[in-house]
Formats: C-alpha cells, sequence, structure tokens
C-alpha cells in the first residue's frame, strides 16, 4: 500500500520551515529531502524567499480568526498553488497523485504539497487543527495531529511550563490573601 504524502507531512514540514527557517536554498532541498519530499528538480537560488513568502502566507491561515476565513484563506493557497490532480510515476517508484503540474521549481511544488496537505489535514481531522501555542511569550505555530483534538501548545516542554506557573499562581494566591 503507498501511503498519500499530502496530508500530516507536508503541514510537519511546514512547521518545521517556519520554526527553524533555513540558511539557504541548499538547506531548503536538504530539509525537504529529510522529510520524504522528492526533489527532483533543480534547486535555485530563489526558491528560498519564495519559500519564505508562502509561509508567511500559511501563517495567515493558521492566524485566521475562525473557521470559515481560515477556509477562505487557504482555499486562496490552493487556487495558486495547486493543479489538477493527476497520477505520475515521475521517479519511478510507483504510481501516486500529484496535485501540482510537472516540471515546478522546487518553491512552487512546495507551495502545491503543503497547501493541499493543509486543506487534507483540516478537512480530514477538524478545522480547528492548526493554532499558536498558549503559552506565555511562545505563540509558535503546531499542527495539533493529537487523537483528542484539544492541543493548545507547539510542544510539551510549552504545556508543562505552563502547567508550573498556573500552580505556582494558585498556591501564591492563598499566601497573598493571608496577609
Amino acid at each position: 500500500m503507498r501511503i498519500n504524502p499530502y496530508g500530516e507531512e507536508p503541514v510537519r514540514l511546514a512547521l518545521d520551515l517556519v520554526t527553524h527557517p533555513p540558511a539557504d536554498a541548499g538547506e531548503l532541498a536538504g530539509r525537504c529531502r529529510a522529510a520524504g519530499f522528492v526533489v527532483d528538480m533543480p534547486i535555485r537560488d530563489a526558491d528560498l524567499s519564495e519559500v519564505e513568502a508562502f509561509l508567511a502566507d500559511w501563517l495567515a491561515v493558521i492566524d485566521a480568526p475562525g473557521p470559515d476565513a481560515r477556509a477562505e484563506r487557504l482555499n486562496v493557497l490552493l487556487a495558486r498553488a495547486s493543479a489538477h490532480p493527476r497520477l505520475t510515476n515521475h521517479v519511478g517508484d510507483g504510481w501516486h497523485v500529484h496535485y501540482r503540474d510537472p516540471d515546478l521549481p522546487l518553491s512552487a511544488a512546495l507551495r502545491a504539497l503543503i497547501s493541499v496537505g493543509t486543506a487534507l489535514h483540516l478537512a480530514g481531522r477538524g478545522i480547528h487543527r492548526l493554532g499558536r501555542c498558549a503559552a506565555e511569550g511562545c505563540g509558535r505555530p503546531f499542527a495539533d495531529f493529537s487523537r483528542t483534538g484539544r492541543q493548545r501548545y507547539c510542544s510539551p516542554a510549552c504545556g508543562n511550563r505552563d502547567a508550573v506557573r498556573r500552580h505556582r499562581s494558585r498556591a501564591a494566591a492563598p499566601a497573598i490573601r493571608e496577609r
């Protein structure tokens, strides 16, 4: 069975690129390969700046004020990035579906991959499954892949720090009232 590459992995790649931006186009291509994305196109210096601009638009999807705005913003990205679905065996590793035209530069292929992957993630798991970390002072973006769909933090470390902060706040409150 072949797993569809659109969905969770492209969203994870986008988050990785946003939270740890690559230094140059070569590093961008290497990170894509490490994430399992087949990079079978020439790498251009312009790919890095084009991906950075796209990811700024992608973050606007995360920051949308509600489900309708989130869908509207993502639909704009989908319209700019994707083409009709097509079967391909472009690297000889088996037939699979692409939502992009052939022979695109890396930045355009990533736009399609991440846009479609985000749409599948939100449609399949819930439109609320993207957010910003609720820990005070953090605000990093996250995608909720949890079973329950109630993730509030970008990492367990942020969740733990926030729990300790809340505990200390509650523990200090009685001491203040006793004075």
